[in-house]
């Protein structure tokens, strides 16, 4: 009889998720889930890099302007850019359904 929920230790469970390859993270689309995006003023921006520094997912890029922006299909819409940005031109929005 398989024991239930409850009963279950960490040595039952079967590990899920695993990176069977490192590297592999561009193959996927991790910015699905996000509830807010970041946008940008570009009138108040000053090219610093700062919003690129602090990305922890490696989401924000410089364009051909030199101004950065997120690659939404990677960004969490964790703030960490708008918080961090000097002069405030990043601000969080809520997505579009």
């Amino acid at each position: 009889m398989p024991k239930s929920e409850f009963d279950l230790g960490w040595k039952d469970i079967e590990p899920g998720c695993t990176v069977s390859e490192p590297g592999n993270a561009a193959q996927y689309r991790t910015g699905d889930w996000r509830s807010i995006r970041p946008v940008w003023d570009h009138t108040k921006c000053i090219k610093c890099g700062v919003c690129y520094i602090f990305c922890p997912d490696a989401a924000v890029h410089k364009n051909n302007e030199g101004y950065f922006d997120a690659d939404l299909y990677y960004c969490k819409g964790c703030g960490i850019c708008a918080q961090e940005c000097i002069t405030g031109c990043i601000k969080m929005v809520e997505e579009a359904e």
